[in-house]
């Protein structure tokens, strides 16, 4: 499955935990991340990560963009809520094209856990169905 990892300056180094407890799940799958929060996720765990743009430069579009073409299987986007972002629009741009392409999205710690979780026990499969009836197309 192709993963986005996403993350907000404050919540960065929690993306970074996460990507080191999660590394063994996360291995199996391919990774994509915005700008920094790719470098430090691929400095922390050794993974691969196709790093986008930053997010307030294109980097959330970029993700985005993925999404539209049914190129991304799921989210994880660590949200610092309490502080403004200068590119909320493509924030929410994001997030409204998670719901409507239906991909699974986490916006906190304990949702990512849920969806690594579910991810481990083979319970996404539901998007194999998805790539193979793009591949009829």
């Amino acid at each position: 499955m192709k993963i986005a990892l996403i993350a907000h300056d404050k919540k960065k180094p929690e993306m970074v935990e996460f990507a080191l407890a999660y590394k063994s799940v996360l291995k199996n799958h391919e990774l994509y991340a915005t700008g920094t929060t790719g470098l430090k996720v691929k400095e922390a765990t050794g993974l691969p990560v196709h790093r986008f743009q930053s997010g307030p430069l294109g980097g959330d579009q970029q993700i985005g963009a993925m999404i539209a073409s049914n190129d991304m299987d799921m989210v994880v986007f660590l949200r610092d809520p309490l502080t403004a972002q200068p590119h909320e629009p493509d924030v929410n741009a994001l997030l409204r094209l998670s719901d409507v392409y239906r991909i699974p999205l986490a916006t906190n710690l304990a949702s990512a856990e849920l969806l690594m979780h579910a991810l481990k026990r083979g319970e996404m499969h539901w998007r194999e169905l998805i790539h193979s009836r793009k591949d009829d197309v």
